[in-house]
């Protein structure tokens, strides 16, 4: 192996890996939460005005953040030494989740997004923005407990 964890190498792609997590899924949580205060106070901007800007940013900054961020994370476990293996359950259920991830992004969130910025307010692509936008928020969680407690390992 090229390193251990908790060498120089491990820790930048350990940093890579999760500045990758934070812009892949910075605007799941941010975007609804700006979505609904549009709503409530009106006003000159519309939502489907904003998310005819935001909607391509899925397929050119928030879809290769999530695919890098699972690259890192291959990475990672390359550079762990003797740590980590890849048949570790931990991982398996990692490489699920990841996988489970990029496709409510590109085959959920982006067409709902792209439906919504299309048609304006109305409530079908718009419910489907947020099923698909709870659904990658699910995910995190999920992922987040399997990276905090590594069950299997």
């Amino acid at each position: 192996m090229l390193a251990d964890v908790g060498s120089f190498p491990y820790n930048v792609v350990l940093l890579l890996h999760l500045f990758s997590v934070f812009v892949a899924f910075a605007p799941a949580f941010v975007w609804p939460i700006l979505r609904v205060t549009m709503r409530k106070q009106g006003g000159a901007v519309l939502p489907e005005q904003v998310a005819r800007h935001i909607a391509p940013n899925n397929l050119v900054v928030h879809g290769p953040a999530l695919v890098l961020t699972g690259l890192f994370g291959v990475l990672m476990v390359l550079l762990s030494g003797e740590a980590f293996a890849f048949s570790q359950t931990w991982i398996s259920t990692a490489f699920l989740l990841w996988f489970l991830m990029l496709g409510v992004l590109l085959l959920g969130v982006v067409p709902a997004e792209r439906k919504a910025a299309a048609e304006g307010e109305t409530p079908g692509p718009d419910a489907r923005v947020n099923m698909f936008g709870g659904m990658l928020h699910l995910l995190l969680v999920l992922m987040l407990i399997v990276m905090i407690w590594k069950p299997g390992l």
